[in-house]
Parts: C-alpha cells; structure tokens; sequence
C-alpha cells in the first residue's frame, strides 16, 4: 500500500484486516515503519503492507528514512495498492509517488479513498488516473465499503503458496512495537503541530504480574531538549493524560489491568536508532 501523507491506508489496512494494526492520526506521516497486516481465509492469505506516506521532499533526516522504507518495500510484492485522497488536488507529492511505482511490473490497483466525504472535488480527476492501473476501487476505509470487490481483486491477482503466518495472527508486528506505536498515536493527538514529529518511543520492559497485571516501561524521546517540558506538561499532566489514554485502550485489548511506566528524556540522536 503506497500513496501521499494522509490519504488514509492505515485505515484503509485496519478496516482490511479488520483489527487495529496500524496507528492513526489526522497528521501526516504517522506511519514511520512499514507495517504488516495479514488476512487469512479459507481460499488464501494476504499481507498487506502499509507504508510511510511519500512527501514532497525528503527535507531532514526522518522524512529520507521513510522514503527508504517505502522503496524497500516495493520489492517483491505481488499487487500495489495506490491509495489517493480525492478531497485533495494532484501535486508534486503525488507525482513522486506515482513515479515510485511506475516501472514495477506487479498488477496495480487505484484506490479511491474517502468516497464517503460530502465534497469531493477531485473525483474525477484522480478517476482519469485509471488507465495507468489494472484497476480502480472507490472506496471508504473509515465507514468500510466497497472493501469485498477489493479484496476479491487482490486474492485473484496472488500467486499460490503456503501459508506465510500462523491463520490466528493479524501483523507481524512484536508486541513492544505495538505498544510503543500506541503510545505514539496518542502523543500525535495530544501534542502540538510541530511536536509529534521530533519524538519517538521506545518500550523497554513488558513484565506480567499476578492479578491478571500487566506492567509497561516505556520511554518517549525528543530531539528537542525545549520539547521535553511541553510532552510532560505542567505538573506532569501532559504525560499523564497520553498514559491514562494508552492504559484504557490497553486495557480493552487485553482485558487485564495495565500499569505504565513512562518516561521522557531529550535524544538528539533517536531517528540513527530508528534502524
């Protein structure tokens, strides 16, 4: 799954798989790893992989590391899902990232998110696109329709093969790496406009205790040391409100009781550590 920042294939992966694998944010470039759904039927299973949304430029650091992810991830797949915002004019973003995909020979499908919005002034626009796909999808990744038709289309187009995850597992994701992703989502919700993208979060320790507890040691990095104080808040209450959100979420997933340990500290250096 390619496209710009924030045309919504992290909603579009999650209402595929029908599970929360993938954070969402109304910000761009929430996604910062590929990330990998998996949907397992009786006729076959597809993995999704959901990339960094391509920007303009690769003006820093981070924004050339997601660009790196998302060409990595172009190799060896089977079909490309192009996912664009029809509520949102063609630009040079969408230009690179066409560009990014116009010499793979796998089948490509155009898909047409946010049909649901009531203004959508570049339908048609983006519609002409289709003669450079194999095939066109309109659909809603947040009300979730017209998903079936998309589906069907995919597992059509894949070749045979085993199984590559267990028929139970939706993302290959490791747990600390889920949790420090939900961590992030809720501070790209809480904070400012400029502040998500200077921190990261690493969890450190995740530790089953009696009484159907769990505890969490987790840290969130910026590269601001001016920014550390704005994630804390006054009197911790910046920080304590993104762990009381993190906690109910977990919570609900896991059904047993979550303690969370969460740190902030300034690390000038954490995208070297992203990998």
């Amino acid at each position: 799954m390619i496209g710009r920042s924030n045309v919504g294939k992290s909603t579009l992966l999650n209402a595929l798989v029908g599970s929360k694998v993938a954070i969402t944010t109304p910000k761009p470039q929430t996604t910062r790893r590929p990330v990998q759904g998996i949907v397992t039927e009786e006729r076959g299973q597809i993995v999704f992989v959901d990339t960094p949304g391509v920007m303009q430029v690769a003006r820093d650091a981070l924004t050339k590391r997601l660009l790196q992810y998302v060409k990595e991830s172009l190799r060896d797949v089977d079909v490309i899902l192009y996912v664009v915002d029809p509520t949102r004019a063609i630009g040079n973003e969408e230009h690179q990232a066409l560009k990014l995909i116009e010499h793979i020979v796998a089948p490509k499908f155009l898909v047409i998110n946010k049909i649901d919005e009531l203004v959508i002034p570049f339908l048609d626009t983006y519609r002409d696109l289709g003669s450079k796909f194999d095939a066109v999808f309109e659909v809603s990744a947040l009300r979730g329709s017209n998903l079936k038709p998309l589906k069907d289309a995919i597992f059509d187009r894949l070749p045979e093969g085993e199984f590559f995850y267990p028929e139970h597992q939706f993302s290959n994701m490791p747990h600390e790496q889920w949790v420090a992703e939900l961590i992030r989502e809720k501070l790209f919700l809480r904070l400012r406009q400029e502040v998500p993208y200077a921190v990261h979060v690493e969890v450190e320790t995740i530790e089953e205790r009696p009484n159907d507890m769990t505890y969490i040691a987790a840290t969130v990095y910026t590269n601001q040391d001016r920014y550390k104080n704005m994630i804390i808040g006054s009197g911790g209450h910046g920080i304590k409100e993104v762990g009381q959100s993190v906690r109910k979420e977990l919570e609900g997933v896991t059904q047993r009781k979550i303690y969370l340990d969460l740190h902030v500290e300034f690390d000038p250096d954490w995208v070297r550590r992203m990998g």
